[in-house]
């Protein structure tokens, strides 16, 4: 018996799953493999970021249901699955003291509660590899670090029947892999900057490294590398399909494809748990697991 190579990716918001590892989930799509995206709130309090879109009364009056068609439309260009945990974007506080966070949003539910939703999720889909967030949620969003949390709960719990019974939540299954998303890292960042600059071109990532000098956290650990330059343009245009989110004409496109695809052709993951082996540094999600399938 072989068994089907499967990906999940868990992310908190519809556009995330876009910024964060497209190109990969596209390249395991057109080698025939089925990735699952779980996207845990509707995005209900994301603020409407591109400013051709500012102001637009029915985008305001109706952003659950504009977000939803964005991620449909996302959906359909990278090939993926995708379904709803079902919880309510808890929105990014700001000042000084931080607001309390809005009753009933997705950061304060229960998380051995909402991490029985992924569990559902994860024994009916059944993936071998999922991906999702770090401790910090790659930037400190609370629905991102709730993503986290009831990610790696429900990691182990998808093979827990005394915590989650099969009578509820579905015959137990136990993924493999799990790794971080962290595409965001310094050394891509940096290299794509002194690659602009080399060529005579302007840089929009100096304010990035600027800023990456006052934090004092640690860098993280990047195992993994996916060769997956093909797949950068469908990358982008279902970014570009949450419209709501992205200026077409904005900094996420200001370095040439080209340049992109030379100089930096991967897309980078921290595994953060394993029960196969593997060989550190990888270039596959399913290693360790792929040979076996």
């Amino acid at each position: 018996m072989t068994e089907q190579l499967r990906l999940m990716a868990v992310h908190a918001h519809p556009d995330d799953e876009s910024s964060k590892g497209a190109a990969t989930m596209a390249k395991y799509v057109s080698e025939g493999v089925p990735v699952l995206v779980v996207t845990c709130t509707g995005g209900e309090r994301g603020s409407i970021l591109n400013p051709k879109l500012q102001g637009d009364k029915y985008i305001e009056e109706n952003i659950h249901e504009v977000r939803a068609r964005e991620m449909d439309e996302a959906r359909q260009i990278l090939g993926i699955e995708q379904e709803w945990l079902g919880y309510v974007d808890s929105g990014l506080p700001e000042g000084d003291p931080l607001p309390p966070l809005p009753e009933g949003c997705f950061a304060l539910e229960d998380v051995d509660e909402a991490a029985g939703r992924l569990v559902k999720k994860i024994r009916a889909f059944r993936p071998q590899v999922i991906t999702t967030y770090d401790e910090n949620g790659g930037y400190p969003h609370p629905d991102h670090i709730m993503t986290h949390k009831i990610s790696m709960v429900a990691f182990e719990g998808a093979a827990d029947t005394v915590k989650y019974p099969e009578a509820e939540f579905g015959p137990a299954y136990q993924p493999r892999k799990l790794y971080y998303n962290q595409g965001f890292n310094k050394p891509r960042t940096l290299a794509l900057h002194e690659a602009l600059l080399s060529r005579g071109m302007e840089s929009p990532y100096g304010e990035w490294l600027e800023r990456w000098k006052e934090f004092e956290r640690a860098e993280r650990t990047l195992t993994t590398h996916v060769p997956c330059a093909e797949f950068f343009e469908i990358r982008d245009k279902a970014l570009i399909a949450h419209a709501t989110q992205i200026d077409p004409d904005g900094g996420w496109f200001r370095v040439p494809m080209e340049i992109q695809k030379e100089v930096w052709p991967t897309e980078e993951y921290e595994l953060a748990k394993s029960l196969v082996d593997t060989s550190l540094p990888e270039s596959d999600l399913f290693e360790g697991i792929r040979e076996n399938a």
